[in-house]
């Protein structure tokens, strides 16, 4: 689809650029509501109550608010969208937690912060953006303080028996329901697309044991089409 990676972040860069407008409906409909739950999962995983949490891609904060319910102390959101930052702002002066969570502008391949900064950190359906997953994954391990937590949400290759009713939905369903909300059918048939260059779920987490992360595992949600993978540092 793309003759080099460098293309396809600024095709995805301008994609969500261009579904900000209809980005938490389509995700709150094509899950059936589930996202609530797999964000309050991931949130979960990484035990925020305390830590400075850094929530990279964070697109419309969502994941950034519900670390503050679940007890973070303060959380940063970065992403490299900028209209989705707008929409994070606006979100987030209009609620009760505009001192807990600042927004920069930022890619995961280069984060702007310094060595052993957070006590935590997640992402929500990031990876399969990605042009470099080991050199992101390094990233993770490296802005993380000794002992943080990294938790992971995506979607997955889903296991043998599972597979064929997971992809069914995937591939027809999703492109279906977001085009139609959104308006942008392009930008809901990358989706599906997108699965194909993301390692299944045991070589994802081998990928983040040879950034450096110990303790990796991984959860299965949703007929093992989701995965929540966690690490240490």
């Amino acid at each position: 689809m793309f003759d080099a990676p460098g293309e396809k972040a600024e095709w995805v860069r301008r994609m969500f650029a261009r579904i900000v407008p209809a980005y938490d409906r389509v995700n709150s409909v094509m899950t059936f509501g589930m996202d609530r739950r797999w964000r309050r999962a991931t949130a979960a995983a990484v035990r925020p109550r305390g830590e400075l949490v850094l929530d990279v891609a964070t697109g419309t904060a969502e994941l950034a608010f519900e670390l503050i319910r679940q007890g973070a102390r303060y959380v940063v959101g970065v992403d490299f969208v900028t209209e989705m930052l707008a929409v994070a702002h606006e979100k987030t002066a209009a609620s009760a937690n505009a001192t807990a969570i600042q927004f920069a502008a930022g890619d995961a391949l280069s984060l702007p912060f310094a060595d052993n900064t957070f006590g935590a950190l997640v992402n929500g359906f990031l990876l399969r953006n990605l042009i470099d997953l080991p050199g992101a994954f390094r990233e993770f391990h490296r802005v993380l303080k000794p002992g943080g937590r990294v938790a992971c949400l995506d979607v997955t290759h889903p296991p043998g028996m599972l597979r064929p009713l997971s992809l069914a939905y995937f591939n027809h369903v999703v492109p279906l329901i977001g085009g139609t909300l959104s308006g942008d059918f392009a930008a809901y048939r990358y989706l599906p697309r997108s699965l194909n260059e993301l390692p299944d779920a045991d070589g994802l987490a081998q990928i983040m044991s040879d950034a450096g992360f110990s303790a990796v595992g991984y959860k299965l949600l949703n007929f093992g089409l989701i995965a929540i993978h966690v690490g240490q540092k």
